[in-house]
């Protein structure tokens, strides 16, 4: 109670007042004592989870009338993982920034287990990813726009980015970067190596930062994937050497995730529609998945 009050800059008889009420029109426990202390009950979940829904449309009816009264203004909450942070959301931003000049923008980089929790959590509107599994979860709803290329890449200072004539069995051996999505079976990485019969490569290095993995090809060592997307937008594209190995593009698609139910801010439908101009030319040469 001690630190709502201090938070929320009002008295602890005050907050105590304001529960008890609500426990009184409800007719429930909002609030019970545990060995942990203070916490909310079952029905002060229910209740905390439809308010977080409720205050977020007001806080959007707000952001959408600040909107209307100045079109080039606003603000947007979006997340994604580092690999569209490195190339395909700053792209979107580029644009909408050339749209809405006074635009203010909060880019939550989230990991790829929990991002979908930013939009639960309304801590963002958008998500933009790749799918991580054949569907998303019930409450998420998803619009493709391309399936991404996965490209063999090396540092220009790498003896393989002098070599044209690469097959995968003289990579096997190497020195790799790699994530442990990368690694798992039924990744394109692994079905590649398993479809010519050879052995899957060991890691090296795991990580999942691309900063990281670009650092490291500057050394010449190493080899690692990266992103069709990421190596056509972003700023590495002089520090990384694609390799002339052909890999399967990833079966899940890169997409567009939104919260079921959720009405988009009018800023928000705005960045939308500037991804999918930037995933046009991706979308036209992804063919197949």
């Amino acid at each position: 109670m001690a630190k709502a009050a201090e938070r929320l800059a009002i008295s602890r008889p005050v907050i105590s007042r304001t529960i008890a009420n609500l426990e009184h029109v409800l007719g429930v426990t909002l609030l019970g004592r545990t060995a942990h202390g203070i916490e909310p009950t079952v029905f002060g979940k229910a209740l905390l989870r439809r308010g977080i829904a409720v205050f977020d449309e007001l806080r959007q009816s707000v952001e959408e009338i600040a909107y209307l009264t100045d079109p080039q203004a606003g603000e947007l909450r979006i997340a994604c993982t580092e690999v569209w942070a490195a190339g395909l959301v700053p792209a979107a931003l580029e644009r909408l920034s050339r749209r809405l000049p006074r635009l203010r923008v909060t880019l939550e980089q989230g990991v790829a287990l929990n991002q979908f929790n930013l939009l639960r959590d309304r801590r963002s509107e958008i998500v933009i990813s790749r799918l991580l599994t054949e569907a998303p979860d019930s409450d998420i709803e998803m619009e493709p726009l391309f399936y991404e290329p996965l490209l063999v890449v090396a540092g220009p200072k790498s003896p393989w980015a002098r070599r044209r004539n690469l097959k995968l069995s003289d990579l096997v051996e190497a020195p790799w970067i790699l994530s442990t999505l990368e690694t798992e079976p039924g990744s394109r990485f692994v079905e590649a190596f398993r479809a010519a019969k050879l052995p899957v490569p060991a890691a090296t290095i795991f990580s999942n930062s691309l900063h990281l993995r670009i650092s490291l090809l500057a050394t010449g060592q190493y080899l690692t994937l990266v992103p069709g997307s990421a190596l056509r937008f972003g700023p590495g594209a002089g520090l990384i050497k694609p390799l002339p190995v052909v890999l399967p593009r990833w079966h899940l698609p890169t997409g567009i995730f939104t919260l079921k139910g959720r009405m988009l801010s009018p800023v928000a439908q705005v960045f939308a529609d500037c991804i999918r101009d930037v995933a046009k030319p991706l979308a036209r040469s992804d063919g197949a998945p």
